[in-house]
C-alpha cells in the first residue's frame, strides 16, 4: 500500500475515493525514563527511550489506518498527516489520519 503526504502520486491514476482513515495511538510515559529525562535535560543530548516511544507510537498509528484502509478496498493513502494531543498528564494520543484512495497505473 502507497502512504503519502502528497494528494497525488507519480504514475498513478486516482480511480476512487474511498473516504477517510485513521489510526491513532496513546501512550504513557514510564517514571524511570522520566528521571532519565531529566539528567539529560542538565547535561544535553538525546532522549533515546522518548525517540523510541514516539516510533513505535507512529508506526503503531501507521498500521492502524493501513489496516482500515485495507478494510475499504484502498490500495493507496494520499494526504497523510500526523497530530498530537496531550490527553492527562504523561499521557498522549498520536493520530495518522488521511484520504483512502484506489488508483491504478497511468
Amino acid at each position: 500500500m502507497i502512504i503519502t503526504t502528497t494528494d497525488t502520486i507519480p504514475g498513478r491514476r486516482l480511480v476512487r475515493i474511498l473516504g477517510l482513515v485513521k489510526g491513532s495511538t496513546v501512550r504513557s510515559r514510564h517514571i524511570g525514563h522520566d528521571l532519565t529525562a531529566v539528567m539529560k535535560n542538565i547535561t544535553g543530548g538525546e532522549i533515546r527511550e522518548y525517540t523510541k516511544l514516539m516510533a513505535e507510537s507512529r508506526e503503531q498509528a501507521l498500521d492502524r489506518m493501513r489496516e482500515e484502509a485495507t478494510k475499504m478496498g484502498a490500495n493507496a493513502v494520499i494526504g497523510v498527516r500526523f497530530i498530537t494531543s496531550e490527553i492527562m498528564q504523561n499521557a498522549s494520543e498520536l493520530l495518522v489520519y488521511g484520504t483512502a484512495v484506489l488508483t491504478e497505473e497511468e
